[in-house]
């Protein structure tokens, strides 16, 4: 479940911070990716939701989870990492579009964050 009181807080970089060496310029090319990626990635693992192809809406979670806690947003991995169980052990699979959609409904609220981040950033350079 994604935690919503989060949404309004500014991201907590501090995994970032820390794989990047403290780099402004490092942490905002990877925000960068993050918004470049996580796009695409949605959108295959919507289209494996949609025709209950669960294999792969495993394999394709697996690939976003971990990007959400480089972030700062361990709540929405944790979320994905339950659509990633869920699908890969074929388990409540009727949850598994409800819980897509509540993480497509948060995306722009990420989004948004990911931005007001880069500005803070900018600031560092």
């Amino acid at each position: 479940m994604i935690d919503n009181t989060k949404n309004g807080e500014p991201l907590d970089l501090s995994y970032l911070r820390e794989m990047s060496g403290d780099s402004a310029e490092f942490m905002i090319e990877m925000l960068d990716a993050f918004l470049t990626q996580t796009p695409i990635y949605m959108t295959d693992l919507e289209k494996e939701v949609v025709v209950s192809n669960w294999k792969t809406a495993s394999e394709v979670a697996h690939k976003i989870k971990p990007t959400f806690f480089y972030v700062g947003r361990a709540d929405a991995r944790d979320h994905m990492q339950e659509i990633e169980r869920n699908a890969r052990e074929r388990k409540s699979l009727e949850s598994i579009p409800a819980a897509f959609e509540e993480i497509k409904s948060f995306l722009p609220v990420l989004y948004q964050q990911l931005e007001d981040a880069k500005v803070e950033l900018r600031k560092e350079l």
